[in-house]
């Protein structure tokens, strides 16, 4: 952990003894630090990173202890952003997505607390939780677990393609493959896994309250900081870029989709205002294309 020689908080909750890994977030299997794997798995991968220093593990009650917390923030009406403040792992801006038939959480912080599950559930509750992506698995057991229902912890959505990432399989674990419609029993709320960044790499539709559709890409598309471009990338830390074929597939695969707005896992956001996020996808995927197969090479 990051201190053996401190003794350990006195848990308030059964979540403040849930292990993650302080580069990526993830949720870990053990209960015992001494079972650990000698490195996380996820960082491990050329899409991740191991600190030069080394692995280093924390648990939910640490972070809590050295001040780590939550907010929520309406990003437009029927969407929220659920961020971590002084957190550990990644940094993913969570999406929590309120329909009249139940809510579902979009990638999962690294981190929970009452006060956020209080928040969470002041909206509503979870009816469904999915990640994009493994690097989005977060405490996603934990946040299941303690937003459970009569009917017992809000199901987990996690790619079949991506299961194998997995550290820690949560009770409610929900394998799927291809496309839900709807998905966690949503209607209006579709997903489907153009892959790219991982193979199952998930994408959410739904239509915001104006009317429009929105996409949930998390990393699979990735919003440039002007806003009008976007990205395609295996590893964003490790500037590791998709080919241009797999950028123009997954531009197509969205197509079967009408959104105006996407979002990414941060702060990132195309087509607002304008309302062009599937335009600048597609043209985004073209100038992808072009630099990744060497047609600009005479500009370099």
């Amino acid at each position: 952990m990051s201190d053996q020689t401190s003794p350990a908080p006195v848990p308030a909750h059964p979540w403040d003894r849930l292990i993650l890994c302080a580069t990526c977030g993830v949720e870990q299997a053990a209960d015992d630090p001494g079972e650990l794997p000698a490195v996380c798995p996820i960082c491990a991968d050329d899409r991740q990173w191991v600190p030069a220093e080394g692995q280093r593990w924390t648990t939910v009650g640490e972070l809590r202890a050295a001040g780590t917390g939550t907010e929520l923030a309406e990003l437009e009406p029927g969407l929220w952003a659920l961020r971590v403040r002084a957190g550990v792992g990644i940094g993913q801006h969570a999406k929590v997505l309120l329909t009249p038939a139940g809510n579902l959480m979009v990638d999962v912080p690294a981190y929970l607390d009452a006060a956020a599950v209080e928040a969470v559930r002041g909206l509503g509750g979870l009816a469904g939780i999915v990640a994009s992506h493994p690097h989005m698995y977060g405490a996603q057991s934990a946040w299941s677990e303690a937003l459970a229902g009569p009917d017992g912890p809000v199901p987990v959505y996690v790619s079949e393609p991506d299961a194998g990432w997995l550290a820690r399989r949560p009770a409610s674990l929900r394998e799927w493959s291809g496309s839900l419609s709807p998905l966690a029993g949503l209607p209006g709320v579709s997903a489907s896994q153009p892959g790219g960044h991982f193979p199952g790499s998930v994408v959410v539709h739904f239509t915001g309250r104006d009317g429009a559709g929105v996409l949930l890409a998390g990393d699979t598309v990735g919003v440039a900081r002007d806003r009008r471009w976007a990205t395609f990338m295996r590893s964003f830390p490790n500037y590791l870029p998709l080919s241009g074929a797999v950028a123009e597939r997954i531009a197509a695969h969205l197509d079967r989709y009408d959104y105006a707005r996407l979002y990414d896992n941060f702060s990132g956001v195309l087509g607002v205002p304008g309302g062009d996020a599937a335009r600048v996808v597609h043209r985004s995927a073209a100038r992808h294309a072009d630099w990744a197969e060497g047609r600009m090479d005479h500009l370099t």
